[in-house]
């Protein structure tokens, strides 16, 4: 009698998880294919299911609408920001989780506040100081902002990381002679890399996708692919395949740094859920 209702709860879990899949999936699979349908076929109602794809607006969105130098901004903007946060930001976690000094629960407060401030409220002063400066319209002031969101990311989950560490590691190592960057760089880190590896992803996401402060400080030479996505929902005419077309080049590289992290990532996830 067990047998049959486990097979059962078995098939359930599986139709669900199945459900979910589909669920998740689906908006995915609606912007690939709707980026490879005409304006005429993308607005059929109902949705035409069948149709003959094609790739013409990948073509105008390239090399018509220059879309490749938004996505180069943008790869250039993410991958500096991220190995910047995470290069400042591993020594940073390294040292709020190994040693004692004043101000420390003060520091470790203001690290993690800075994650709560919106955007918005700081859109303003923002333009304001990237203006006045000379650094409007460039890749540095994007980098320098989304340093100041994605920073607190890798401080917050590297902690953590560095402290589930067991501190006589650090002790063996310092009776071998070892200096205290040795231990970081050849024990702790290597330790902690589950977490650099999610606290990278969420700041690689994070530089890549944001729109505001691109928008605002980089309307030209250094926009990004999310703001050149916008523009094309300009005016009454909102070309839906050339903004799908734009938005699966824009999902992905960060899949691809997605599947290239996931090793780490799954471990990362999971950190802490077992004592």
């Amino acid at each position: 009698m067990a047998a049959p209702i486990r097979r059962r709860s078995l098939w359930a879990e599986g139709a669900l998880l199945l459900l979910i899949g589909l669920f998740c999936v689906f908006p995915f699979y609606w912007m690939v294919t709707t980026s490879l349908k005409t304006q005429v076929v993308a607005l059929e109602s109902p949705p035409v299911w069948w149709f003959t794809p094609t790739l013409a607006n990948y073509w105008e969105v390239l090399f018509v609408d220059k879309v490749g130098p938004a996505l180069i901004n943008s790869i250039i903007v993410a991958v500096c920001t991220t190995a910047l946060a995470v290069g400042l930001g591993t020594p940073a976690a390294y040292a709020l989780a190994r040693f004692e000094f004043p101000g420390k629960r003060d520091l470790w407060f203001w690290f993690i506040t800075n994650r709560f401030v919106s955007p918005v409220v700081l859109a303003f002063p923002v333009f304001l100081i990237a203006r006045q400066t000379g650094l409007r319209d460039t890749q540095i002031a994007l980098i320098l902002m989304y340093l100041t969101f994605t920073l607190p990311i890798v401080i917050w989950i590297c902690t953590d990381q560095f402290r589930s560490i067991p501190r006589e590691l650090d002790e063996a190592a310092m009776l071998e002679g070892a200096s205290q960057w040795r231990i970081f760089r050849s024990i702790c880190l290597p330790l902690a890399m589950p977490g650099v590896a999610v606290s990278s992803i969420l700041s690689f996401i994070f530089s890549w996708n944001e729109l505001l402060f691109a928008y605002i400080l980089a309307p030209k030479a250094a926009k990004t692919a999310p703001a050149m996505a916008v523009t094309f929902m300009e005016g009454y005419d909102v070309p839906y395949g050339k903004i799908m077309a734009t938005s699966t080049l824009i999902v992905v590289p960060v899949l691809i740094f997605a599947l290239l992290a996931s090793k780490h990532l799954v471990r990362g996830l999971t950190m802490g859920a077992v004592k």
